[in-house]
């Protein structure tokens, strides 16, 4: 027997018809953040980055493919790592599903990591994706747009990340040994490595052969990009977490 509360046909209308209400509240609210993103200034962007594609050596404006917005998905596989993070692995799952209506609609969806190109394709093979993925490994890129941390920021404590200075390090020795140990399970590597890069996403638009920076974000602000969490927030037990329960999706033991 359930210890949910339950009710009638007519008591469940009543309380739908009310969520109802917050949920146009919310999605007006939403309608106004995207507007509040498009009014952000742009910032012109004038250093040189350099890229390792499919296709050979890119730009940045190469990357936006003839079109004139680009977003990034900042996707955390460092040069060590011996497979992509698995929380950007399960986001990038819905990636190959948008790209193509994205790149009808003017704009280039495309990953970058720091980890070298033939690592990124044999990753990209494996899990069967077919997404732009490009390497700035010889690059500042991740490092400029708060996706990678150097170890001197590390070791500082002041790693700049959601556009605050944080401190990622464990507090603890035990901490530390027990997140090395989460680290080297799902990216072969200790946790200091895995955690010197972050995901996020960061938008550009292309006018008059100039780059600008419109937009980025990070943390709970990808939360709209996990297309699982879409559907869980929708289900009846919603995300229900207690640990770290997803897995690359060829790692499950059943479909």
């Amino acid at each position: 027997m359930t210890d949910h509360k339950t009710g009638t046909r007519e008591e469940w209308l009543a309380a739908r018809l009310e969520l109802l209400e917050a949920e146009k509240a919310l999605t007006r609210r939403s309608d106004e953040m995207a507007r509040m993103r498009q009014e952000l200034p742009w910032v012109r962007i004038d250093k040189e980055y350099r890229f390792e594609t499919d296709d050979g050596t890119a730009s940045l404006a190469d990357l936006f493919r003839g079109r004139s917005q680009l977003l990034i998905y900042h996707f955390m596989f460092g040069p060590e790592y011996t497979a992509g993070c698995p929380s950007c692995s399960a986001i990038a799952d819905g990636f190959d599903g948008s790209v193509v209506h994205l790149a009808h609609h003017d704009v280039t969806l495309c990953a970058v990591s720091r980890a070298p190109l033939a690592k990124l394709q044999a990753y990209k093979q494996r899990m069967g994706w077919s997404f732009p993925w490009a390497s700035s490994f010889t690059s500042d890129f991740n490092y400029d747009f708060q996706a990678a941390h150097t170890k001197e920021e590390w070791d500082a404590g002041a790693v700049e990340y959601n556009f605050r200075p944080v401190d990622l390090r464990p507090a603890t020795g035990e901490e530390r040994a027990g997140r090395d140990e989460f680290a080297s399970s799902i990216v072969g590597t200790d946790f200091e490595t895995y955690r010197r890069e972050g995901p996020g996403v960061s938008a550009f638009t292309l006018e008059d052969g100039v780059v600008y920076h419109t937009y980025s974000a990070y943390t709970r602000g990808l939360d709209g990009l996990w297309g699982m969490y879409q559907w869980l927030d929708r289900a009846p037990l919603g995300r229900n977490e207690t640990d770290h329960w997803w897995r690359r999706h060829d790692e499950y033991d059943t479909p």
